[in-house]
């Protein structure tokens, strides 16, 4: 006889467990060392999310995943790992999130298998409707696995009346509002995409003539490739290897152009200083800033502190402009800060 148990539903907290803006991406099409190349890449973007890392490759018509809780070294720097990622074409995403469920489904790249065939997508960023999106598909019948606002971009890409992936993927893109970077691996496309607006940062580099797609420079260095230019606002790349291994690039561009406003923060706070973001060296910002603040707010009997690496070179350009003395009362290393921060957003404090 069965029992029958009620369980009541509760709706899931996705204020706590969205995708955060500081989230890395990268990607390469019809490289031998494709699996390799993205864990270095991953890497050099370690700062941009300490949580989690993903990749996801694609050889002998079968996609191969990994995904592992925590840094890129703990998982990616074992050869047995790397062997079980074999193709040359493959992404990668690491993770940031400052509160929510740190677990392994919400770890990306995230992948769909769908009648145009397999898709893994990466993403950083937010889907401003992406809840809005979800509540809808989930009211049509969707199942959805993750608290991700990227699961919900997989849902209208397998929806999608279009015949081929990368249509699919255009389609998708449309119905989406937010600041985002996005990439999408299928059987023989690497597609890249960024918002509108040019919120989130998202590059095109090079590597023996293969072309690769991350979120900053400083994961092009890394691996020797050449920097080609940004991802303008608003711009899809689809980039398709042939079956004689050449690769064909398309270039869909907004129906609407609009200014960049690339967010702040990238200068400020997310990305390295070694990276050219925006056209810009992150270093030359930062001391800049520093510059243009001792001069707009100077003020008697400053005491300056430097607390994590990023803030370093600003107060110093101020200590240097304003003569105030520098003291270093609170040291922290920024990736230290990162990883004693909890889910719960609560610091751990070691003696």
């Amino acid at each position: 006889m069965m029992t029958k148990i009620n369980i009541p539903y509760q709706e899931p907290s996705f204020d706590d467990d969205t995708l955060h803006e500081e989230c890395g991406v990268f990607g390469i099409l019809g490289h031998k060392d494709a699996a390799t190349l993205t864990a270095l890449g991953l890497h050099a973007l370690q700062h941009r999310g300490q949580e989690a890392a993903g990749i996801v490759s694609y050889h002998n018509k079968m996609f191969h995943q990994e995904k592992h809780l925590g840094l890129v070294g703990d998982h990616y720097t074992n050869p047995a790992t790397l062997a079980r990622l074999p193709g040359d074409r493959a992404i990668g995403h690491t993770r940031y999130s400052t509160t929510g469920e740190i677990a392994l489904r919400n770890v990306q790249p995230l992948f769909a298998e769908l009648k145009a065939g397999g898709i893994a997508i990466a993403h950083n960023g937010n889907l401003t409707n992406g809840l809005t999106l979800r509540h809808e598909l989930i009211a049509s019948g969707a199942i959805c696995q993750s608290t991700s606002d990227s699961e919900v971009f997989l849902h209208l890409i397998a929806r999608s009346r279009h015949e081929s992936s990368s249509d699919r993927f255009v389609d998708a893109i449309r119905q989406v509002e937010g600041g985002y970077a996005m990439l999408a691996l299928t059987r023989t496309k690497l597609i890249a995409a960024r918002d509108p607006i040019g919120i989130r940062p998202l590059v095109l580099g090079e590597l023996d003539g293969k072309p690769i797609f991350c979120s900053e420079t400083c994961a092009l260095d890394i691996i020797g490739a050449k920097y080609v230019r940004d991802v303008k606002n608003g711009e899809i790349i689809i980039c398709e290897i042939q079956d004689n291994g050449e690769i064909t690039t398309k270039i869909i561009k907004p129906e609407i152009e609009k200014p960049e406003k690339l967010c702040l923060f990238e200068y400020v706070y997310f990305a390295r200083p070694d990276s050219i973001v925006g056209g810009r060296s992150v270093y030359a910002v930062r001391k800049n800033m520093g510059i243009q603040l001792a001069q707009e707010a100077p003020c008697e009997g400053m005491l300056l502190s430097p607390f994590l690496m990023e803030e370093h070179l600003l107060q110093l350009v101020m200590h240097k402009k304003l003569v105030f003395p520098l003291n270093s009362a609170l040291f922290a290393i920024i990736m230290l800060v990162a990883l004693l921060l909890n889910q719960r957003n609560k610091f751990v404090l070691l003696a």
